[in-house]
C-alpha cells in the first residue's frame, strides 16, 4: 500500500490513525485471504462480523455508555475506507449497520437506545435497512407499504426491495406509510427480525459487492409494538433522510477505499509489467492515468473527511456529504475502469482483483442516493427550491 504518500498529509489524530490501522490489519488478516473465493461464490461471511465486533468496529460510533467505542465520524470513515480497500461488500455492511446505530442515537428514545444499541455494539448483532420498494426508489416519499395502528401495536404490510443486511439483521429500520400520501404520511420503525410474518422473498443477485447481504423482504401482517415507532408518527421520511445523509459519508468512504485499492494495484502492476523493454509505468499513457488516480484519491479523502468532521462536530453537513459521495463514487467508477485498462487483458480476468473493483465501484453511484440525487441536493443548497 502507498498510504504514506496519500494520507500522511492529513491532520489525523493518534486515535484516528490507530483505528484506521486496526481496520486495515483486520482486513488484511481476516478478509484478504478469502475475498476472491467469497466474491466468486457469493458468500456472506457471517463469522467475520463476530471478529469485527470483538475489535469494536461494530460499535465504532455508538456512545460508550451503550457499550460502543464512541469514536468520531472521521475514525468511522477511515475504518470503512480501509475495509473497502480489501472488500467493498464488508464495508457497506458495516456502513449501513452504523447508519442505523447513528439513527437510533439521534432519533430513538432512551428505551430504544437501551434495547438495541448494546446488542448492535457488542453482541454480534447486525442492523438492516428497508426503504426501497418496487415503485419507490429515489422517490422515497411514494412508498406504499403500510403500518396500521391497532391498539398498542402497529400491523405492517408490504414489500421492500434491495434491503441491505435484510437477511442477516437482528433489527431492521423500515419505512411504512401510516397516514396521508407523500412524505408526511411516512413513519419509521425499528423491527425485530424475529417477529412473525417477515419473509425473505429473494436474495438479490448483483453485479458486485457479492459479500453484502441484499434481499427483498415481505411483511405480511407483521405485528410490532407501539414502542417500535422511531420518532413521531409521520416523521419517518425525515428520519430516513437523516439516516441517509449520515450514511452517505460511509458510501463516500467506501468509494474512496475502492479508489485507493485501484491505485495500489495500478502502481504495483505498472512497476512490474514490462513492455517494449521497460516497465509500462514509464509510458505516459499509463503514468498519467496513475497521476490522475492519485490526485482524485486525495480529493475524495478531503471531501469525505471534511463531511465526517462536520458531522462529528454537530454542524450541518448534508451538502458536504453529497459532494463527497458524488465525487468519490464517480472517481471510483472512473479509475476502476482505468485500472482494468492498465492491466490490459489481465484486468479482464478474475486472476487479478481490478475486475472486482470495477464491478464493486458502480453501485456507489446508485445506493443511498444516486449521483443525480446528490447533484439535486448540492444545487438546492445553493439555489434553494425553485420549483
Amino acid at each position: 500500500m502507498i498510504e504514506a504518500n496519500t494520507r500522511a498529509q492529513f491532520d489525523l489524530t493518534g486515535e484516528q490513525r490507530q483505528i484506521a490501522a486496526l481496520a486495515a490489519e483486520i482486513a488484511q488478516r481476516e478478509i484478504a485471504p478469502h475475498i476472491a473465493a467469497w466474491d466468486r461464490e457469493r458468500v456472506f461471511p457471517r463469522e467475520l462480523y463476530a471478529k469485527l465486533n470483538d475489535a469494536g468496529l461494530m460499535g465504532i460510533i455508538v456512545p460508550e455508555q451503550y457499550g460502543g467505542v464512541g469514536a468520531d465520524y472521521v475514525s468511522y470513515a477511515l475504518a470503512i475506507e480501509e475495509l473497502a480497500r480489501v472488500d467493498a461488500g464488508t464495508a457497506v455492511t458495516l456502513s449501513v449497520h452504523s447508519m442505523i446505530c447513528s439513527a437510533i442515537v439521534k432519533l430513538g428514545d432512551e428505551a430504544q437506545k437501551e434495547q438495541w444499541l448494546p446488542k448492535l455494539a457488542t453482541h454480534n448483532a447486525i442492523a438492516g435497512f428497508a426503504l426501497t420498494e418496487p415503485d419507490a426508489g429515489s422517490d422515497a416519499a411514494s412508498i406504499r407499504s403500510t403500518a396500521k395502528r391497532k391498539g398498542d401495536c402497529y400491523v405492517l404490510n408490504g414489500r421492500k426491495q434491495w434491503c441491505t443486511n435484510g437477511g442477516c439483521a437482528t433489527v431492521t429500520m423500515g419505512m411504512f406509510r401510516t397516514g396521508v400520501p407523500g412524505p408526511k404520511g411516512v413513519s419509521a420503525f425499528l423491527i425485530d427480525a424475529a417477529t412473525p410474518g417477515i419473509v425473505v422473498e429473494k436474495v438479490t443477485e448483483k453485479l458486485g459487492i457479492h459479500t453484502s447481504n441484499t434481499v427483498d423482504l415481505a411483511f405480511d401482517d407483521v405485528k410490532v409494538p407501539y414502542e417500535a415507532l422511531l420518532g413521531r408518527e409521520g416523521d419517518g421520511f425525515g428520519n430516513a433522510m437523516t439516516a441517509l445523509t449520515g450514511g452517505r459519508i460511509g458510501i463516500a468512504a467506501q468509494a474512496t477505499g475502492i479508489l485507493a485499492a485501484c491505485l495500489d494495484a495500478s502502481v504495483m502492476f505498472a512497476k512490474e509489467r514490462r513492455a517494449f523493454g521497460k516497465p509500462i509505468g514509464a509510458f505516459e499513457g499509463v503514468s498519467f492515468k496513475i497521476a490522475q488516480m492519485a490526485t482524485d484519491l486525495d480529493a475524495a479523502r478531503l471531501l469525505t473527511y471534511r463531511a465526517a468532521a462536520l458531522a462529528g462536530a454537530g454542524k450541518p453537513f448534508a451538502a458536504e456529504a453529497s459532494k463527497a459521495k458524488l465525487f468519490a463514487s464517480t472517481a471510483a467508477r472512473k479509475h476502476a475502469a482505468e485500472a482494468v485498462q492498465i492491466y490490459g487483458g489481465y484486468g479482464y480476468t478474475t486472476e487479478f482483483p481490478v475486475e472486482r473493483y470495477y464491478r464493486d465501484a458502480k453501485i456507489t453511484e446508485i445506493y443511498e442516493g444516486t449521483s443525480e440525487i446528490q447533484q439535486l441536493i448540492i444545487a438546492r443548497s445553493l439555489l434553494g427550491r425553485l420549483d
